[in-house]
């Protein structure tokens, strides 16, 4: 990478990915983000299904695409091919991250959930002395006082059980929930502008977005803006004060994604905002210093 400064080794952290990238446009960009960040040591990009089938496949196969726009070389991994399910084999994704966790390494381990969370609630089930080993960004869920909610959240939807499973498990959660998600607003004339002439990379992340919202399963979006959601995981893992949040009372996730008064009997860090400015201008700067010709 072509930066004029270097992060110190004792702050950087290792870090899995685990994202449902094809589902539609915003993944891609967090995990160019996180791959440009000197921070983040990406040990593994890690399949994620979207409760269809053949799902976990195709965001595989997005993830390669992407991949190979960036010219980067990066352990991509099958995960969970459907919601959680423990009669199946094993997944190579779900392994890795049971392995990776239970390696001694000085550098603190982050898990960036981009979607459901059915390969790491797997990976708890399996072995969950790994659960105090690392801390888990997930961006999912609504707001704990939206009331009443406006649609079903697409990420803890897509594996209520997992939800539930992580939101008990007594890991370290860090939950960007959609008030704060939802907030990372851009448009594509931005993105044209910003984006698109930044090299291959670049390229391909304005074209997949294009693409996506001139598809018929983007008639939920407004037209001509986007909201980067996925990108606050890396954002917090960056700078983890680059929002403001607040500890929360977990409670169980209902089959519509509202929440249930039954708390878990755990606490996460719930964020309520996240800096807009800095997730896109972090973003921007990374990808026009690397890929801009």
């Amino acid at each position: 990478m072509r930066y004029a400064y270097k992060v110190p080794e004792e702050k950087q952290i290792r870090v899995i990915i685990d994202s449902d990238t094809a589902c539609e446009a915003d993944d891609p960009f967090a995990i160019a983000h996180a791959l440009m960040s000197s921070k983040l040591i990406v040990r593994a990009l890690v399949a994620e299904h979207f409760a269809a089938p053949g799902s976990m496949k195709k965001s595989r196969e997005a993830i390669r695409r992407l991949l190979d726009a960036m010219h980067r070389e990066t352990n991509l991994l099958d995960g969970e091919e459907w919601p959680l399910d423990g009669n199946r084999p094993m997944s190579e994704g779900v392994r890795f991250i049971i392995d990776e966790a239970l390696r001694e390494d000085a550098r603190p381990l982050f898990v960036l959930c981009l979607g459901a969370l059915s390969n790491l609630a797997r990976a708890f089930r399996e072995a969950p002395e790994i659960i105090r080993r690392m801390t888990v960004v997930t961006i999912g869920g609504h707001g704990y006082d939206v009331s009443p909610i406006p649609f079903r959240e697409f990420n803890f939807g897509n594996d209520v059980d997992a939800a539930n499973a992580l939101l008990t498990s007594g890991a370290q959660i860090w939950q960007v929930p959609v008030p704060a998600y939802g907030s990372i607003r851009t448009g594509l004339a931005e993105l044209q502008y910003r984006v698109a002439p930044c090299g291959d990379a670049g390229r391909y992340l304005f074209d997949q977005m294009v693409a996506y919202n001139e598809s018929p399963a983007a008639g939920w979006t407004p037209g001509e803006s986007w909201s980067l959601g996925d990108s606050p995981a890396v954002a917090v893992t960056l700078d983890p004060s680059c929002g403001r949040f607040h500890t929360q009372a977990a409670r169980f996730v209902n089959p519509d994604t509202t929440y249930s008064d039954r708390q878990t009997g755990q606490f996460v860090r719930l964020y309520d905002t996240v800096d807009s400015r800095y997730v896109l201008e972090d973003f921007f700067a990374k990808l026009a210093i690397n890929y801009l010709d």
